[in-house]
């Protein structure tokens, strides 16, 4: 028989009463197999049903709005909805609350993000977002040392050519990463003097007359000096 682990057991005294209401209506969810569409009890109905204040349910109620869970519709009612995957963490992404810490592993998400890219890519680029791809490569000056501003339009435009909105919405989540690479990479001189960089125009080229393996394997040069530093190799 394996080992009981007695701290994962919250001692029901630390539970508000909110929080025992939001983790019963979240249950009551699951055991019901309840999906986006279906109907909900009304308040008074959950707060008599639980033997609970209304104010109570107002406020569990409100937490499971707040995470998209469920939403009210004119003569429906209160309803389960499709939750937003990223609206939480684009409420909260405030890089002033980030530790180096805490953006250093977004930026890891990123490159490991990065890498994974290319097969997306290949099957859906069109004529049209090649040349407006064309068209970020072309102002970038600096073939080699990239603005800020330079680097989020290519690696954004690249998301937008996947075709998929989670990833394209991603961007946005690393505006504050971007500020801590220029600070913590860029600033420090590590782009300079690099042995045979890939460059942006170069992942351009790639990405219109090579191959997938081709343009795995021209990304994981272009960001090699992060994966190094971040390494230690």
């Amino acid at each position: 028989m394996s080992e009981v682990k007695h701290n994962t057991l919250e001692p029901l005294g630390s539970l508000s009463m909110t929080d025992r209401v939001e983790n019963i209506l979240r249950e009551y969810f699951k055991e019901n197999g309840l999906i986006p569409g279906d109907s909900l009890p009304n308040e008074m109905e959950i707060s008599q049903k639980l033997n609970v204040g209304r104010n109570v349910v107002r406020e569990a109620l409100s937490r499971l709005r707040m995470l998209g869970m469920i939403e009210t519709r004119p003569r429906r009612g209160m309803i389960m909805a499709q939750p937003d995957l990223l609206a939480g963490i684009e409420k909260v992404l405030n890089p002033l609350l980030l530790s180096q810490d805490n953006l250093k592993d977004i930026f890891e998400l990123r490159l490991i993000l990065e890498m994974g890219i290319s097969e997306f890519l290949f099957a859906r680029k069109t004529d049209k977002n090649l040349n407006e791809l064309e068209a970020v490569v072309s102002k970038q000056k600096d073939a080699v040392v990239v603005s800020r501003e330079e680097e989020v339009a290519f690696h954004g435009k690249l998301y937008e050519m996947t075709g998929n909105d989670t990833f394209k919405r991603f961007q946005n989540l690393l505006m504050p990463v971007f500020e801590h690479v220029f600070t913590e990479y860029y600033n420090k001189g590590i782009h300079h003097n690099i042995p045979n960089p890939v460059t942006h125009h170069d992942l351009f080229i790639c990405l219109k007359q090579g191959t997938p393996d081709e343009f795995r394997k021209a990304m994981y040069k272009h960001l090699e000096v992060y994966f190094d530093t971040i390494t230690g190799r």
